[in-house]
């Protein structure tokens, strides 16, 4: 049958093949005897749902003539967006990417299908087919005559969401193509594009520009929230957030007070945790602002003891440690700060890492807002890692040097070269310690460093 060249050449000939007439077949495939006859005879095109019926009346895989309805599309009838819509969604969700490519090619050839599969992007993106929304958005972005377009700027917010992953170099390439594009955003669209570039710079610990982002973030959250006060109804059509304008406010003062801590500022930093935790300007009085306003005043409580921990005040110690223990989603953090202040101090904390010892290998935390952030956890918890090694060794706890070769492992894995030059500084300076099984992994984590950085450029 492959000899054949169009859809209705291997129609033909199955038919002659098995035996079959028109009127069989048409019962068994479920088409009408007429319309499978005309489409036949290429007197009227094949609609998608005929194509379904017809491969399925065959015994045939569902994307079997995919590649040859393309050419039916635009070769052998005219191109029509009601048939083209749904051959554009199911390839998509067989992951027929070639197919969902020759048919944007072709339609792109006149924009004024532009919108229209800006649309059909939207909607995979929304069913978590990003491979083949990308697909859309990237010829949808070329074809943008206009440089301040917003479904331009849409298209590189959706392109910069998909492309984010577990390799640090590349989020920050994403981001930074992203960012020039965030003003040209709908203001609910900059308030979250705010938000997710924050959560990608702070994982890669830029701190400047957090504190950029996150004031601006706040002033927009702000001037929404106040004029969403002063207003008497909302406008109809009105684009929202995705979460209520207070988090955005809550969320910006949050980060400020992180990059106090970042920049070694600790009074400062426990300063800005009332603008998160005196919330008696919030008008909202409903069980999600009753649950997200906990949150936050639970993370501020959090957080002074943090400061003062930090800020080298041993006797606030315990009581972070009891407070933590009651709060599960919080102790992998709260341990990476309490290994990296024992570092610091030249503190002892080894029954802190017996106790909690269960979340010292990585996972998925979670918050009143769902999952933390998994390039913030991941970049965590490589950093804590690299703390937990220096910790040991440093303390001559020699039998843990496999620490070491982990951290290396993880930063290799997420791409993180500041972490992945701790790690052989630390290895180096101990070197005398490892055993011959560790000098092998060593050796072999190197090489497959530098052969990944090869490949890379």
């Amino acid at each position: 049958m492959k000899s054949t060249t169009t859809i209705r050449d291997q129609v033909t000939a199955y038919l002659s093949n098995q035996g079959l007439s028109i009127n069989q077949f048409a019962i068994s495939s479920g088409i009408n005897s007429g319309t499978l006859s005309r489409v036949i005879k290429d007197r009227q095109p094949i609609a998608m749902n005929h194509l379904e019926r017809i491969t399925r009346g065959m015994g045939l895989q569902e994307d079997y003539f995919y590649s040859l309805y393309v050419d039916e599309c635009f070769h052998h009838s005219a191109p029509t967006w009601r048939r083209l819509r749904p051959f554009l969604m199911r390839s998509a969700a067989l992951g027929r990417l070639d197919c969902v490519e020759q048919v944007v090619l072709n339609l792109l050839e006149n924009l004024v299908y532009a919108p229209m599969l800006f649309e059909v992007a939207e909607g995979l993106f929304e069913q978590g087919l990003w491979h083949a929304a990308a697909l859309l958005y990237e010829n949808v972005s070329t074809s943008e005559k206009y440089q301040n377009s917003e479904r331009l700027a849409v298209c590189q917010y959706r392109l910069f969401r998909i492309g984010l992953g577990d390799d640090q170099s590349s989020n920050l390439r994403v981001a930074i193509l992203f960012e020039c594009f965030i003003d040209r955003l709908n203001e609910a669209d900059q308030l979250d594009g705010l938000k997710d570039l924050l959560d990608v710079y702070y994982s890669l610990q830029k701190w400047s520009k957090v504190n950029e982002l996150a004031e601006k973030m706040l002033q927009l959250a702000t001037l929404r929230y106040n004029l969403q006060l002063r207003s008497k109804r909302k406008p109809d059509n009105e684009r929202l957030p995705s979460s209520p304008l207070y988090l955005y406010i809550l969320r910006s003062h949050l980060f400020l007070s992180s990059v106090c801590m970042e920049y070694g500022d600790y009074k400062s930093a426990i300063e800005r945790v009332s603008l998160y935790t005196d919330v008696s300007w919030i008008q909202e009085t409903n069980d999600e602002a009753k649950r997200i306003l906990a949150q936050f005043k639970e993370w501020g409580r959090a957080n002074i003891y943090l400061y003062r921990l930090l800020d080298g005040q041993l006797e606030v110690l315990n009581d972070y440690v009891e407070f933590i223990s009651t709060q599960p989603d919080e102790i992998f953090t709260a341990m990476y700060n309490i290994v990296k202040s024992a570092n610091r101090y030249n503190w002892n904390v080894d029954h802190i890492l017996e106790r909690f010892s269960s979340y010292i290998p990585y996972r998925t935390y979670n918050s009143e807002f769902g999952e933390y952030n998994q390039q913030v956890m991941a970049d965590k918890h490589t950093r804590f890692l690299a703390e937990l090694a220096a910790y040991y060794l440093h303390n001559k706890y020699y039998e843990k040097f496999t620490n070491v070769l982990l951290n290396l492992e993880s930063s290799a894995k997420i791409n993180n070269e500041s972490i992945a030059i701790t790690c052989v500084d630390l290895f180096e300076q101990y070197r005398y310690t490892a055993g011959e099984e560790e000098m092998e992994k060593y050796k072999l984590l190197i090489r497959t460093a530098r052969n990944s950085k090869a490949t890379a450029f």
